[in-house]
Protein backbone atom coordinates (compact mmCIF):
# COMPACT_ATOMS: atom_id res chain seq x y z
CA UNK A 1 0.00 0.00 0.00
CA UNK A 2 3.10 1.97 0.14
CA UNK A 3 3.60 1.31 -3.55
CA UNK A 4 7.27 1.50 -5.43
CA UNK A 5 7.60 5.06 -7.61
CA UNK A 6 4.39 7.18 -6.28
CA UNK A 7 4.93 10.12 -3.89
CA UNK A 8 4.05 9.45 -0.36
CA UNK A 9 0.49 11.34 -1.02
CA UNK A 10 -0.52 8.12 -2.36
CA UNK A 11 -0.03 5.68 -0.05
CA UNK A 12 -2.45 3.70 1.46
CA UNK A 13 -1.30 2.56 4.62
CA UNK A 14 -4.06 3.72 6.77
CA UNK A 15 -7.56 5.21 6.27
CA UNK A 16 -7.84 8.22 8.69
CA UNK A 17 -12.00 7.82 8.73
CA UNK A 18 -12.34 6.10 11.89
CA UNK A 19 -10.15 4.02 15.13
CA UNK A 20 -11.77 0.97 13.92
CA UNK A 21 -12.33 -0.18 10.62
CA UNK A 22 -12.83 -3.71 10.62
CA UNK A 23 -14.10 -3.54 6.76
CA UNK A 24 -11.16 -2.46 5.15
CA UNK A 25 -9.88 -4.67 2.57
CA UNK A 26 -5.99 -4.14 1.66
CA UNK A 27 -6.70 -5.76 -1.31
CA UNK A 28 -8.83 -2.81 -2.40
CA UNK A 29 -5.38 -0.66 -1.91
CA UNK A 30 -2.85 -2.57 -3.65
CA UNK A 31 -1.46 -2.82 -7.35
CA UNK A 32 -0.24 -6.06 -8.34
CA UNK A 33 2.00 -4.25 -11.05
CA UNK A 34 3.88 -2.99 -8.28
CA UNK A 35 7.86 -3.19 -8.65
CA UNK A 36 8.04 -4.72 -4.75
CA UNK A 37 5.84 -7.81 -6.20
CA UNK A 38 8.59 -8.30 -9.05
CA UNK A 39 11.17 -8.50 -6.65
CA UNK A 40 9.53 -9.96 -4.27
CA UNK A 41 9.72 -13.27 -6.69
CA UNK A 42 13.03 -12.62 -7.84
CA UNK A 43 14.07 -13.38 -4.52
CA UNK A 44 11.88 -16.13 -4.08
CA UNK A 45 9.52 -14.87 -1.51
CA UNK A 46 6.15 -16.11 -3.49
CA UNK A 47 3.51 -15.09 -1.02
CA UNK A 48 2.99 -12.06 1.72
CA UNK A 49 0.32 -11.78 4.82
CA UNK A 50 -0.86 -7.95 3.78
CA UNK A 51 -2.36 -5.52 6.22
CA UNK A 52 -3.31 -1.67 6.95
CA UNK A 53 -1.14 -0.09 8.82
CA UNK A 54 -0.79 0.70 12.55
CA UNK A 55 -2.52 4.15 12.96
CA UNK A 56 -5.64 2.74 14.12
CA UNK A 57 -6.39 0.27 16.78
CA UNK A 58 -8.67 -1.99 13.80
CA UNK A 59 -7.20 -1.15 10.74
CA UNK A 60 -8.91 -3.41 8.53
CA UNK A 61 -8.47 -7.51 7.31
CA UNK A 62 -5.23 -9.76 7.17
CA UNK A 63 -5.32 -11.09 3.76
CA UNK A 64 -2.99 -14.07 2.29
CA UNK A 65 -1.43 -13.17 -1.04
CA UNK A 66 -0.06 -14.81 -3.87
CA UNK A 67 3.43 -12.20 -4.78
CA UNK A 68 2.91 -13.62 -8.55
CA UNK A 69 -0.74 -12.73 -8.90
CA UNK A 70 -1.07 -10.50 -12.48
CA UNK A 71 -4.03 -8.99 -10.65
CA UNK A 72 -5.84 -8.76 -7.69
CA UNK A 73 -8.39 -11.68 -8.25
CA UNK A 74 -5.50 -14.12 -8.82
CA UNK A 75 -3.49 -13.09 -5.93
CA UNK A 76 -5.77 -13.44 -3.27
CA UNK A 77 -5.03 -16.87 -1.31
CA UNK A 78 -6.52 -16.43 1.60
CA UNK A 79 -8.65 -13.96 3.97
CA UNK A 80 -6.66 -14.55 7.63
CA UNK A 81 -8.18 -12.18 9.62
CA UNK A 82 -7.72 -8.70 11.04
CA UNK A 83 -5.17 -6.20 11.86
CA UNK A 84 -5.25 -4.29 15.34
CA UNK A 85 -2.42 -1.95 16.81
CA UNK A 86 -1.22 -1.08 20.38
CA UNK A 87 1.16 0.90 21.98
CA UNK A 88 2.34 4.49 20.58
CA UNK A 89 0.91 4.15 17.03
CA UNK A 90 -3.07 4.77 17.25
CA UNK A 91 -2.11 7.30 19.91
CA UNK A 92 -0.45 9.65 17.88
CA UNK A 93 -3.00 10.14 15.22
CA UNK A 94 -4.93 12.80 16.99
CA UNK A 95 -5.38 14.99 13.78
CA UNK A 96 -7.20 11.99 11.82
CA UNK A 97 -10.80 11.60 12.27
CA UNK A 98 -13.30 9.59 13.97
CA UNK A 99 -13.08 9.82 18.18
CA UNK A 100 -8.77 9.66 18.60
CA UNK A 101 -7.08 10.01 22.15
CA UNK A 102 -3.41 10.91 22.59
CA UNK A 103 -2.95 8.41 25.30
CA UNK A 104 -2.27 4.78 26.05
CA UNK A 105 -4.86 4.36 28.41
CA UNK A 106 -7.69 6.22 26.34
CA UNK A 107 -6.93 4.38 22.83
CA UNK A 108 -7.76 1.29 25.02
CA UNK A 109 -10.41 2.48 27.00
CA UNK A 110 -11.73 3.22 23.29
CA UNK A 111 -11.35 -0.19 22.14
CA UNK A 112 -12.56 -2.08 25.31
CA UNK A 113 -15.43 0.33 24.85
CA UNK A 114 -16.14 -0.36 21.11
CA UNK A 115 -16.29 -4.25 21.72
CA UNK A 116 -17.65 -4.43 25.37
CA UNK A 117 -20.57 -2.11 23.62
CA UNK A 118 -21.14 -4.79 21.01
CA UNK A 119 -21.01 -7.66 22.70
CA UNK A 120 -23.39 -6.33 25.14
CA UNK A 121 -25.65 -5.57 22.23
CA UNK A 122 -25.38 -9.33 21.55
CA UNK A 123 -26.43 -10.70 24.61
CA UNK A 124 -29.41 -8.35 24.75
CA UNK A 125 -30.50 -9.99 21.18
CA UNK A 126 -30.03 -13.54 22.22
CA UNK A 127 -32.06 -12.73 25.37
CA UNK A 128 -34.98 -11.34 23.19
CA UNK A 129 -34.32 -13.66 20.49
CA UNK A 130 -35.16 -16.33 23.08
CA UNK A 131 -37.68 -15.13 24.88
CA UNK A 132 -39.70 -14.51 21.68
CA UNK A 133 -38.33 -18.42 20.64
CA UNK A 134 -39.83 -19.78 24.09
CA UNK A 135 -43.53 -18.09 23.36
CA UNK A 136 -43.44 -19.23 19.82
CA UNK A 137 -43.06 -22.68 20.92
CA UNK A 138 -45.92 -22.38 23.87
CA UNK A 139 -48.07 -20.86 21.33
CA UNK A 140 -47.16 -24.16 18.84
CA UNK A 141 -47.56 -26.69 21.62
CA UNK A 142 -51.03 -25.03 22.83
CA UNK A 143 -51.93 -26.12 18.81
CA UNK A 144 -52.21 -22.06 18.38
CA UNK A 145 -49.87 -22.52 15.58
CA UNK A 146 -49.40 -24.82 12.64
CA UNK A 147 -45.69 -26.51 12.17
CA UNK A 148 -45.69 -24.58 9.17
CA UNK A 149 -46.54 -20.98 10.57
CA UNK A 150 -44.46 -21.72 13.35
CA UNK A 151 -41.33 -22.78 10.88
CA UNK A 152 -41.73 -19.59 9.15
CA UNK A 153 -41.98 -17.41 12.51
CA UNK A 154 -38.85 -19.09 13.76
CA UNK A 155 -37.06 -18.53 10.44
CA UNK A 156 -37.87 -14.56 10.50
CA UNK A 157 -36.96 -14.51 14.16
CA UNK A 158 -33.48 -15.31 13.46
CA UNK A 159 -33.58 -13.19 10.38
CA UNK A 160 -34.82 -10.59 12.60
CA UNK A 161 -31.72 -11.11 15.29
CA UNK A 162 -29.02 -10.86 12.45
CA UNK A 163 -30.75 -7.65 10.92
CA UNK A 164 -29.95 -6.42 14.31
CA UNK A 165 -26.26 -5.58 13.77
CA UNK A 166 -24.44 -3.52 11.59
CA UNK A 167 -21.75 -4.44 8.98
CA UNK A 168 -19.18 -2.81 11.47
CA UNK A 169 -20.49 -4.59 14.38
CA UNK A 170 -20.53 -8.11 12.60
CA UNK A 171 -16.74 -7.84 11.95
CA UNK A 172 -15.89 -7.27 15.13
CA UNK A 173 -18.43 -10.29 16.08
CA UNK A 174 -16.16 -12.58 13.67
CA UNK A 175 -13.20 -11.11 15.50
CA UNK A 176 -14.55 -11.62 19.01
CA UNK A 177 -15.76 -15.16 17.87
CA UNK A 178 -11.65 -16.26 17.81
CA UNK A 179 -12.52 -17.53 14.35
CA UNK A 180 -10.05 -15.11 12.56
CA UNK A 181 -6.43 -13.96 13.82
CA UNK A 182 -6.17 -10.85 14.87
CA UNK A 183 -2.27 -9.69 13.99
CA UNK A 184 -1.54 -7.06 16.60
CA UNK A 185 0.97 -4.56 16.27
CA UNK A 186 2.79 -4.13 19.21
CA UNK A 187 6.26 -3.45 20.57
CA UNK A 188 6.87 -2.84 24.34
CA UNK A 189 6.63 -5.08 27.55
CA UNK A 190 4.37 -3.93 28.59
CA UNK A 191 1.88 -3.40 25.75
CA UNK A 192 2.66 -7.24 25.36
CA UNK A 193 1.13 -7.64 28.43
CA UNK A 194 -1.86 -5.42 27.86
CA UNK A 195 -2.05 -7.46 24.40
CA UNK A 196 -2.05 -10.81 26.97
CA UNK A 197 -5.06 -9.84 29.25
CA UNK A 198 -7.08 -8.16 26.16
CA UNK A 199 -6.98 -11.66 24.40
CA UNK A 200 -8.04 -13.30 27.58
CA UNK A 201 -10.66 -11.19 28.60
CA UNK A 202 -12.32 -11.15 24.83
CA UNK A 203 -11.13 -15.01 23.31
CA UNK A 204 -9.61 -13.21 20.31
CA UNK A 205 -7.18 -14.99 18.46
CA UNK A 206 -3.85 -13.24 17.89
CA UNK A 207 -0.47 -12.73 16.88
CA UNK A 208 2.35 -10.41 18.60
CA UNK A 209 3.17 -8.87 15.44
CA UNK A 210 7.40 -6.86 15.75
CA UNK A 211 8.33 -7.21 19.32
CA UNK A 212 10.85 -5.28 18.67
CA UNK A 213 11.22 -3.51 21.86
CA UNK A 214 10.61 -6.27 24.27
CA UNK A 215 14.20 -6.95 25.63
CA UNK A 216 13.25 -9.65 28.34
CA UNK A 217 13.08 -13.26 28.07
CA UNK A 218 10.17 -14.02 30.49
CA UNK A 219 7.86 -11.74 28.13
CA UNK A 220 8.25 -13.93 25.37
CA UNK A 221 7.97 -16.82 27.81
CA UNK A 222 4.12 -15.12 28.59
CA UNK A 223 3.14 -15.13 24.87
CA UNK A 224 4.22 -18.78 24.79
CA UNK A 225 2.02 -19.73 27.70
CA UNK A 226 -0.87 -17.68 26.45
CA UNK A 227 -0.35 -19.32 23.19
CA UNK A 228 0.46 -15.82 21.32
CA UNK A 229 2.64 -16.59 18.11
CA UNK A 230 5.07 -13.78 17.73
CA UNK A 231 6.13 -12.61 14.02
CA UNK A 232 8.93 -10.80 14.69
CA UNK A 233 10.39 -8.06 12.83
CA UNK A 234 11.46 -5.74 10.65
CA UNK A 235 14.84 -6.12 11.82
CA UNK A 236 18.03 -3.79 10.69
CA UNK A 237 15.73 -0.53 10.38
CA UNK A 238 16.23 2.60 12.29
CA UNK A 239 14.63 2.99 15.88
CA UNK A 240 12.75 6.09 14.83
CA UNK A 241 10.91 6.64 17.61
CA UNK A 242 11.08 5.94 21.79
CA UNK A 243 9.07 2.69 21.43
CA UNK A 244 12.08 1.34 19.61
CA UNK A 245 14.66 2.65 21.94
CA UNK A 246 15.20 -1.00 23.14
CA UNK A 247 15.25 -2.70 19.27
CA UNK A 248 18.64 -4.06 19.75
CA UNK A 249 19.69 -6.80 17.08
CA UNK A 250 20.90 -9.14 19.97
CA UNK A 251 17.18 -9.14 21.34
CA UNK A 252 16.77 -12.22 18.39
CA UNK A 253 19.12 -14.47 21.41
CA UNK A 254 16.23 -13.68 24.05
CA UNK A 255 13.90 -14.97 21.47
CA UNK A 256 15.39 -18.10 20.69
CA UNK A 257 15.71 -18.88 24.63
CA UNK A 258 12.26 -18.16 24.94
CA UNK A 259 9.58 -20.91 24.84
CA UNK A 260 7.45 -18.53 21.92
CA UNK A 261 6.86 -19.72 18.77
CA UNK A 262 7.90 -17.20 16.06
CA UNK A 263 8.22 -16.41 12.32
CA UNK A 264 9.69 -13.19 10.85
CA UNK A 265 8.14 -10.50 9.22
CA UNK A 266 9.81 -7.71 6.86
CA UNK A 267 7.09 -5.34 7.74
CA UNK A 268 7.45 -3.50 3.80
CA UNK A 269 8.60 -1.07 2.58
CA UNK A 270 10.58 -0.73 6.23
CA UNK A 271 12.50 -3.59 5.34
CA UNK A 272 11.85 -4.55 1.42
CA UNK A 273 10.09 -7.95 1.10
CA UNK A 274 12.96 -9.25 -1.12
CA UNK A 275 15.10 -8.54 1.65
CA UNK A 276 13.40 -11.16 3.93
CA UNK A 277 16.06 -13.99 3.44
CA UNK A 278 18.69 -11.22 4.41
CA UNK A 279 16.96 -10.91 7.83
CA UNK A 280 17.89 -14.27 8.89
CA UNK A 281 21.48 -13.23 9.85
CA UNK A 282 20.57 -11.97 13.10
CA UNK A 283 19.46 -15.16 14.17
CA UNK A 284 22.69 -17.20 12.72
CA UNK A 285 24.95 -14.91 14.29
CA UNK A 286 23.29 -15.71 17.62
CA UNK A 287 24.27 -19.45 16.27
CA UNK A 288 21.10 -20.53 15.37
CA UNK A 289 21.26 -23.63 13.25
CA UNK A 290 20.78 -23.04 9.68
CA UNK A 291 17.87 -25.19 8.64
CA UNK A 292 16.18 -23.63 11.58
CA UNK A 293 16.64 -19.94 10.28
CA UNK A 294 15.07 -21.23 6.80
CA UNK A 295 12.34 -22.66 8.62
CA UNK A 296 11.67 -18.80 10.17
CA UNK A 297 10.42 -17.67 6.50
CA UNK A 298 9.23 -20.95 5.38
CA UNK A 299 7.60 -24.02 7.59
CA UNK A 300 7.44 -21.74 10.71
CA UNK A 301 5.56 -18.14 8.88
CA UNK A 302 3.24 -21.13 7.18
CA UNK A 303 2.12 -22.19 10.74
CA UNK A 304 1.18 -19.33 12.18
CA UNK A 305 -0.69 -18.47 8.67
CA UNK A 306 -2.55 -21.69 8.96
CA UNK A 307 -1.59 -22.96 5.63
CA UNK A 308 1.02 -25.49 6.37
CA UNK A 309 -1.41 -27.95 5.18
CA UNK A 310 -0.71 -26.42 1.63
CA UNK A 311 2.77 -24.62 1.66
CA UNK A 312 5.95 -24.07 4.07
CA UNK A 313 8.01 -27.59 3.45
CA UNK A 314 8.49 -29.66 -0.52
CA UNK A 315 6.55 -32.72 0.16
CA UNK A 316 4.32 -35.00 -1.48
CA UNK A 317 0.16 -33.08 -1.78
CA UNK A 318 1.32 -29.78 -1.21
CA UNK A 319 1.67 -26.76 -3.53
CA UNK A 320 4.57 -27.19 -5.73
CA UNK A 321 5.60 -23.12 -4.62
CA UNK A 322 9.56 -23.98 -4.65
CA UNK A 323 12.90 -22.40 -5.15
CA UNK A 324 16.09 -23.72 -6.81
CA UNK A 325 18.89 -22.23 -5.76
CA UNK A 326 22.59 -21.55 -7.36
CA UNK A 327 24.18 -22.16 -4.08
CA UNK A 328 23.35 -22.38 -0.25
CA UNK A 329 20.32 -19.97 0.49
CA UNK A 330 22.05 -18.53 3.15
CA UNK A 331 25.20 -17.41 1.35
CA UNK A 332 25.79 -13.55 0.52
CA UNK A 333 25.54 -14.08 -2.95
CA UNK A 334 22.97 -16.79 -3.65
CA UNK A 335 20.28 -16.34 -5.86
CA UNK A 336 17.16 -18.27 -7.65
CA UNK A 337 18.14 -20.40 -10.94
CA UNK A 338 14.58 -21.23 -11.05
CA UNK A 339 11.62 -19.94 -8.61
CA UNK A 340 8.46 -22.54 -9.15
CA UNK A 341 4.66 -21.09 -8.29
CA UNK A 342 1.83 -23.66 -7.51
CA UNK A 343 3.88 -25.89 -9.98
CA UNK A 344 4.21 -23.49 -12.83
CA UNK A 345 7.96 -22.39 -13.88
CA UNK A 346 7.74 -18.31 -13.22
CA UNK A 347 11.17 -17.11 -13.42
CA UNK A 348 14.58 -19.19 -14.24
CA UNK A 349 18.08 -17.36 -14.53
Amino acid sequence: MDREGEPYQESECNDHLNQINPLNDPLNSIYMDDRAFTDAVDFGILYSCIVPGSGNLIGGRAKIIRNFGKNVKQAFFKDYGFKMALGFNPRSTTDWKGQRSNTRMGVYALLENKLDTVLIKKRKMELSYEQKRDNLADKFKENKLSKAKYDHKLKNLELEFELEFSPNEIGLLELLQGNKTAKVHVHKDDDVLYLIDMVNKYGIKATAEHTGDVFHKEIFNELAKNEIPVVYGPLGSVGYKVELKHAFYQNTALLMKSKAYYGLMTDHPVIHTAALRDSLKFFLIQRMDEAEAISLITHKNAVILGIDDQLGTIEADKLASLIVWDKNPLHLGAFPKAVFAEGKLIRKR
